[in-house]
């Protein structure tokens, strides 16, 4: 079986599914899968669940990846974002509600004020 991760890396099905935690170290919600750009290769969102019970009534948050950082002590990933923040930002209570479009690449990333993941470094 090949390894899953390592210091460095992680294989994505590692990264579905890890706790999100707010500026405080509360749980906020997790991840919900992470959106990879066909083209450059580069990652471009995590899609965060927000929000609900037992997965009922969550919203999905896209959010751009370089806004989480990994935290080795929660075994999570840190937001700088308040709970306000976070009810104001774009989202999606479903797959139909959403046009995954440059349109609202750009919305998401200027809400977050994010260099967006497909402007040159």
């Amino acid at each position: 079986m090949a390894e899953r991760e390592t210091v460095s890396l992680i294989g994505s099905d590692k990264v579905d599914g890890t706790a999100v935690y707010g500026p405080d170290q509360q749980k906020i919600g997790s991840v919900e899968r992470v959106m990879i750009d066909k083209l450059s290769g580069k990652v471009a969102y995590a899609v965060i669940a927000y929000g609900g019970f037992l997965g009922m009534g969550e919203d999905h948050y896209p959010t751009p990846w370089q806004n989480l950082k990994y935290d080795t002590n929660l075994g999570g990933y840190l937001v700088n974002l308040t709970k306000d923040q976070i009810e104001k930002a774009p989202k999606f209570a479903n797959e139909n509600d959403w046009k995954w479009s440059r349109e609202n690449d750009k919305r998401v990333y200027d809400y977050y004020k994010t260099p967006p993941y497909w402007a040159a470094a």
